[in-house]
């Protein structure tokens, strides 16, 4: 017997989920919306994810026409995107139901309906590695389903929840000599003085709290991996950035958001045209690191507890 229990259930604010544990870490996805997962934890342990009750974060507006018009929700939890972003294709908005199946003892996998005007259609496959580890694999996959090749790259996006500490890996290559070895890319209205940011040798560090704007900033990360820490746990999400492969916006593999509210963590896969009837996917590795919190001690101190974590 594998110890992961796999059910549907209800939930008093998103209605029909389906439930994994695997005795150590808890996962709770939408079928009501998305495909989306709401809820991540320690069993027992308070949700990592943000989870927008009060429906804080909106979009709504003659720029919907195109898809029908309506309101995209953030939710919260973990979302499938597709980069460059673009109103009203990025935010389509996920408010419809979601089929899911079993995969065998470990895992599942959530499928919408496909995005009528985008001509795509979505899915996630959980899958928990086994009982008591804490470990989860997360594979995201788009398929085109128009007439004709189409360019874009899987987004993954993360959203946390509030008073944590974000960790990125900015470490460059030995190898450059005098070249550049690595990029940090900054969006419009972010503030190079921002009390939020903090930069050590080896990592840039944020902390989600009150800011004076939106911050967001991308890397191309070749470490392969970010952190967040809170609630006394932390969150390590890993995935395989291609080298000098092609990203959007700049060419970054690594994008990392935070407002009053929420911090995001978001990893993309290569920017690239895909084919009619052609999938794209981008795995992420997740785990929890019980007890690990690193929301106060020194930055280099942190990113060295970190390091055992993230070894490949």
């Amino acid at each position: 017997m594998n110890g992961i229990v796999i059910k549907e259930t209800s939930h008093n604010k998103w209605g029909r989920c389906i439930s994994l544990s695997n005795g150590k870490i808890e996962l709770l996805a939408t079928l009501d919306f998305g495909p989306r997962i709401i809820h991540l934890s320690t069993v027992g342990g308070r949700n990592l994810f943000f989870e927008d009750v009060d429906s804080q974060i909106t979009q709504e507006g003659d720029a919907f026409a195109p898809v029908g018009g309506g309101k995209w929700n953030i939710y919260g939890g973990h979302r499938l995107w597709t980069s460059p972003e673009r109103i009203p294709r990025t935010t389509y908005p996920d408010n419809g139901p979601v089929d899911w199946e079993r995969l065998g003892e470990t895992g599942i996998v959530l499928r919408a309906k496909p995005e009528r005007w985008n001509q795509i259609s979505k899915e996630i496959e959980i899958r928990l590695v086994s009982e008591g580890k804490d470990d989860v694999t997360v594979v995201h996959r788009i398929t085109n389903e128009g007439a004709w090749p189409i360019a874009f790259s899987p987004w993954a996006l993360s959203v946390m929840d509030a008073g944590g500490r974000a960790v990125v890996p900015m470490a460059g290559s030995e190898s450059s000599g005098m070249l550049p070895d690595r990029k940090f890319v900054l969006w419009p209205y972010s503030r190079l003085n921002d009390p939020r940011i903090k930069f050590s040798e080896s990592a840039v560090f944020v902390d989600q709290n009150e800011g004076p704007t939106p911050y967001k900033f991308g890397s191309n990360n070749e470490a392969g991996w970010a952190a967040y820490s809170n609630h006394g746990d932390t969150f390590i999400k890993m995935f395989n950035p291609v080298k000098d492969g092609t990203y959007p916006d700049f060419g970054v593999s690594f994008e990392l958001y935070t407002n009053n509210l929420i911090l995001e963590l978001e990893t993309l896969g290569e920017l690239r045209e895909v084919e009619s009837g052609a999938t794209v996917e981008h795995v992420e590795s997740w785990k929890i690191v019980k007890g690990l919190d690193i929301r106060q001690t020194d930055l280099e101190q942190a990113f060295a507890a970190l390091t055992p974590h993230v070894i490949k």
